[in-house]
């Protein structure tokens, strides 16, 4: 089965189509969605929809074709931490809040930090597991830098776990991905996991 494009399906879904799943979503719920307090609630909800799933409209390995060479020489690692994400897991549709920490070894380029954040929010922005969310950072960093080594940790809440099912508070989800050196010399690895700090850092 071919893979759905995202905007192309949202072009075929209507505004007023999305609008009445709410109103649905609130009847079903047991709700007036003709009461006053919830008479804007399908625009906010479809209004919100468009900033948290902003993800799908983006191409993240976009952020990264603009690179920097004038770097004398460094090739140590670079390393951005505590990047604060939001997310929505795929299962349950409700958030994941957490923070992401980004690591890697340039060649002969380096780019800009704004934009390995900017990688993280373009794939958090859609439906999510964690586990997916962080081998497509690191995987994308690779692909697009093709540095020695990538390194990516995310640590988050998962609020399907918190607020339903088993209903478990302070409980948060660590994943990595390790790729090139990172993966194949333990010191490198180490030396990213000192810079992160993951065992003293909570998620959030």
């Amino acid at each position: 089965m071919p893979k759905l494009n995202a905007r192309v399906v949202r072009r075929k879904v209507s505004r007023a189509a999305a609008e009445s799943a709410v109103k649905t979503l609130l009847l079903w719920a047991g709700e007036d969605p003709n009461r006053e307090g919830l008479r804007e609630t399908p625009k906010r909800v479809v209004n919100a929809y468009g900033d948290w799933f902003s993800g799908y409209g983006s191409d993240p390995g976009e952020y990264l074709r603009r690179t920097f060479e004038e770097v004398h020489g460094y090739d140590e690692m670079v390393v951005l931490r505590d990047i604060a994400f939001e997310s929505f897991c795929e299962h349950h549709m409700c958030p994941i809040i957490g923070r992401a920490h980004v690591g890697y070894l340039p060649t002969d380029r380096i780019v800009g930090i704004s934009k390995l954040a900017r990688v993280v929010d373009g794939y958090a922005r859609r439906f999510q597991v964690q586990e997916k969310l962080t081998a497509q950072v690191a995987g994308c960093i690779n692909d697009v830098l093709q540095p020695r080594g990538v390194g990516v940790v995310i640590d988050a809440v998962h609020q399907c776990m918190t607020t339903r099912g088993v209903h478990k508070l302070g409980v948060s989800m660590v994943t990595s991905k390790m790729l090139g050196t990172f993966r194949e010399d333990a010191a490198t690895r180490a030396e990213f996991l000192r810079f992160i700090d993951i065992e003293r850092k909570g998620p959030a």
